[in-house]
């Protein structure tokens, strides 16, 4: 697994899509933009939360820049075992079994057998969302 990125044009950017910050792939979730000035063209300020960790983040760049955009994949996963606040996961494709931490959003609705959509980035992993059970 590698670490993908592409650039789009910071004009595009839109609320929901992914964005490189620090090298952090972040969802973003509010963006401002500033009137262009006398002496400057108009700045952005994108405001985003990192995917895996769930820290909010800043990036500030005139709207002409371009912005790294990183390159994440989708996968189907089944749930093969649950301990504490981490899950034993199963990929449908590779058969490779890892294990991820649960977001606290999905403790409770999450089942032994259930099937996971997980996002991938590099080496890091997280459960996006419940697909259903087998």
């Amino acid at each position: 697994m590698s670490e993908e990125k592409t650039y789009a044009s910071m004009k595009d950017i839109k609320s929901g899509r992914f964005i490189l910050i620090d090298n952090i792939p972040c969802r973003v979730v509010e963006i401002d933009t500033s009137a262009p000035g006398k002496h400057g063209a108009a700045k952005m300020r994108i405001t985003a939360v990192g995917v895996f960790d769930g820290q909010k983040r800043t990036l500030l760049k005139p709207s002409s820049a371009d912005a790294e955009v990183p390159i994440i994949s989708k996968k189907k996963a089944q749930v093969v075992s649950i301990s504490g606040t981490s899950a034993q996961l199963m990929d449908l494709e590779t058969y490779d079994t890892y294990e991820v931490a649960i977001p606290e959003d999905m403790r409770d609705a999450l089942k032994n057998g259930a099937e996971v959509e997980v996002i991938e980035y590099g080496e890091n992993r997280a459960i996006s969302r419940i697909s259903g059970t087998v």
